[in-house]
């Protein structure tokens, strides 16, 4: 049993070594001896690799004190250096100063020259953006930024080349407002295609291709969305001009100033688009006028034809039943034994039952006179209302918007005129072909009454 055990406190002597990372055999000691002499030989091997630490230890102690005396060396050449560049920092800027006074004082008059170059350039390069020229001539801005850069530095001046490409730069902008030339460019149509075609520059007042008006913005060049139909064909016959010839044209009179009178003109509404203002309104104003027009054309066609067959039935001796006269000289034709009392209440029967036949759709014509007025002061209100509304959430500041408001709902007092003035004329027309008719058959009634009683 003993040497059972002991056995057992070798082998666990022996692997607690081997862990540690001793170098020892990996075969179990079968003895006490054994055991010592491994416990030996693995201090001796722990001496040997604790020594070896050390001496890497020490060495790179002995590193870290070479790279910190490096730095410390390093640190201290940077501060001179940097004393250095002080120095030379402090003599440059007083060399600079010297430098700069020198030089404006052998600019002298050119300073005030340059002066005026650098605005003069300013200003044509304010103008370039927006000149029809530089549909042309769209290289100018490039050459403008790189003088304008050049002379608002402090280390460059513009050559005599550059100077001279300026003044050039300017007679061209204003020889070239004068002509009208044409030249081939890339034009955007309406839908966003593009295409190469010949262009037309009116001086700088517009540009105009396949009969069409275009825009210049941003560099490109736009077909209007909405064309001068008023000016297109004048526009073609430009472009077929044979040159040294002269032909008519319409022009932006304020096109060097972005063409705000060819915006308007075009952006105008158009009637249907003015009617459609009136909005539900308006549609029933006009939906009245017309059935007011139609029906005075088919009173006035009614009260001609029977105006035509009474001027015929006065010629005739015999009564005709197809006019209201005939119908009235009937009844006198039908009772002649009658007294003149009792013939006249009969002919005034007769007459007041073709009165209203006669007399049919003048009261409408008449109402619809009075009423169209009516609801267009009615829309002109409604409309009020609803601009002031959208001023009191969204505010004024914005008089193009409020005055579209106003302008949109005085549309329907001009419907509710434009109705009401011809339907009144109508009436009037349509009233006395009714009237001479009505005449006609009292003249006649009175005149056979008169017979009658003269008979008696």
């Amino acid at each position: 049993m003993k040497m059972t055990f002991a056995k057992r406190v070798i082998a666990i002597a022996a692997a607690g070594m081997l862990s540690a990372g001793t170098a020892m055999a990996q075969d179990k000691a079968a003895s006490l001896d054994e055991l010592l002499k491994m416990v030996k030989d693995a201090k001796v091997a722990e001496t040997a690799d604790q020594r070896k630490r050390e001496a890497e230890f020490r060495r790179q102690k002995a590193n870290q004190q070479a790279l910190l005396n490096q730095a410390k060396q390093t640190k201290a050449n940077e501060e001179a250096r940097s004393v250095r560049l002080e120095k030379n920092y402090e003599e440059n800027e007083v060399a600079v100063d010297q430098k700069r006074q020198q030089l404006q004082e052998r600019l002298g008059s050119l300073k005030e020259l340059f002066g005026h170059l650098t605005s003069a350039a300013g200003d044509l390069r304010a103008n370039v953006d927006n000149s029809l020229v530089s549909a042309q001539y769209g290289e100018r801005g490039v050459f403008l930024d790189n003088l304008i850069e050049k002379m608002n530095s402090a280390d460059q001046l513009p050559t005599i080349e550059e100077i001279e490409q300026l003044w050039y730069e300017i007679q061209r902008e204003t020889i070239e407002g004068g002509k009208v030339t044409k030249f081939t460019g890339t034009v955007i149509k309406p839908n966003g295609d593009k295409a190469d075609q010949d262009v037309i520059r009116i001086g700088t007042y517009n540009l105009v291709s396949d009969g069409n008006y275009l825009t210049f913005k941003e560099g490109k060049l736009e077909e209007l969305l909405r064309q001068p139909t008023a000016f297109q064909a004048a526009a073609k016959d430009l472009e077929s001009a044979a040159p040294g010839t002269f032909t008519k044209v319409g022009v932006d009179p304020t096109g060097p100033s972005g063409g705000t009178y060819l915006g308007a003109l075009i952006n105008s509404p158009s009637i249907v688009e003015r009617w459609h203002q009136g909005d539900l309104v308006g549609y029933i104003i006009t939906g009245v006028g017309v059935f007011a027009m139609l029906l005075a054309i088919f009173r006035l066609i009614v009260l001609t034809g029977m105006s035509a067959k009474v001027s015929a039935q006065l010629k005739s001796d015999k009564a005709n039943t197809n006019n209201p006269l005939g119908r009235v000289l009937k009844v006198a034709e039908d009772n002649p034994g009658l007294d003149g009392e009792t013939l006249e209440l009969k002919l005034e029967e007769a007459v007041l039952k073709e009165k209203p036949a006669i007399e049919s759709g003048l009261q409408l014509l008449k109402i619809i006179s009075a009423v169209a007025p009516l609801l267009g002061l009615l829309g002109t209100v409604t409309g009020m209302i609803v601009t002031f509304q959208a001023i009191t959430i969204f505010g004024a500041g914005d008089p193009k918007a409020m005055a579209g408001g106003i302008s949109g709902a005085l549309v329907t007092t001009v419907l509710g005129l434009v109705v009401a003035i011809p339907t009144v004329l109508m009436h009037t027309l349509v009233n006395g072909r009714a009237q001479r008719v009505l005449h006609i058959l009292d003249e006649q009634s009175a005149g056979l009454v008169a017979e009658n009683v003269e008979a008696k």
